[in-house]
């Protein structure tokens, strides 16, 4: 029975993470008092006792975290981004290739995707792979997401009596085109062209919503909406994580779909001439605590899919 320690458990995604597993039979959880929770002599002992450790804190925090460890059999799933593009770690989105999911299950160094980032590739990744994209393709994308992305300082002024106006509306940030996924969302994907990427920020709690529109004309393998749909069903036919679909709400897709649970839904409509790729899942779920946990069960030899909600 592998032991498991959060590093950064009152945050946001390390909070959800011991709510999973407290419930488990399958693992044993180290915990930390809360006098010593931020204790670097503590937290180094729990690590280096653990078989597992995530770390969910800020970059320069998971940064030196890792340096605790000394123990050469402990395995690290860092949910910050800190080590996402860093040689040596291996990227923990096992559906994306066959390879990366044996790469998870036998490394040491696992970074958990980032959210905006894991809808991104979920849809970019297979289009490079298969060689329906070049690598130089002018990708624009948008990812609507819930506030509780922001964490705990951006929940509660959401949640906050008088709040500014402006929070009613959905806000575009990262406008300096700058934002900390772009790294990864190129360097994964195999781009070397970064994507226009616009985040947006909206009025409910949980879930994302990412979209990447693609010019059929400029695809290096011409392919209509009916063979992008066919292709990845096909991609992604063997993971119970992943669903592919043409269906709509009525014309609408709604972000918030899939708040509360740990899968991803790919869809892909729009025409042959101007084809929609869209991702949803939870922030919280396959973009954070879901994506983590099922990295841990990969790592651990355990079911893949144990804690998660399909």
């Amino acid at each position: 029975m592998p032991n498991v320690f959060i590093d950064g458990s009152a945050g946001t995604t390390g909070l959800r993470i011991r709510e999973r597993l407290e419930k488990r039979d399958d693992i044993r959880l180290i915990s930390l008092s809360d006098d010593l929770r931020k204790d670097p002599h503590a937290r180094g002992e729990a690590m280096n006792a653990s078989d597992i450790v995530f770390l969910c804190l800020p970059d320069d925090a998971a940064r030196e975290a890792v340096t605790l460890v000394k123990n050469p059999e402990t395995v690290i799933i860092d949910a910050s981004t800190a080590h996402r593009t860093e040689r040596g770690w291996t990227y923990g989105f096992p559906e994306l290739s066959p390879a990366i999911k044996e790469q998870i299950a036998a490394s040491k160094r696992i970074a958990n995707p980032g959210c905006h980032a894991s809808g991104f590739l979920a849809l970019v990744y297979p289009l490079v792979r298969g060689g329906i994209v070049s690598a130089d393709y002018p990708f624009v994308c948008h990812s609507l997401t819930g506030y509780s992305g922001g964490g705990k300082k951006m929940i509660a002024e959401y949640r906050s009596e008088g709040r500014a106006e402006a929070l009613s509306s959905p806000r575009v940030y990262g406008v300096s085109q700058t934002h900390k996924h772009l790294a990864e969302m190129t360097s994964v994907a195999g781009l070397s062209r970064a994507p226009l990427f616009v985040p947006v920020v909206a009025d409910f709690l949980c879930g994302m919503l990412v979209t990447v529109p693609v010019y059929g004309d400029l695809l290096a393998k011409k392919m209509g909406v009916k063979g992008l749909y066919e292709y990845f069903a096909e991609y992604y036919a063997s993971h119970r994580t992943m669903q592919v679909t043409q269906r709509s709400e009525d014309g609408f897709l709604a972000a918030n779909a899939f708040s509360d649970k740990d899968g991803m839904e790919i869809y892909v409509g729009g025409t042959d001439e101007r084809i929609l790729l869209a991702a949803r899942f939870d922030n919280l779920g396959k973009g954070a605590s879901g994506a983590a946990i099922q990295n841990m069960n990969l790592a651990a030899g355990l079911d893949e899919t144990a804690s998660l909600v399909l």
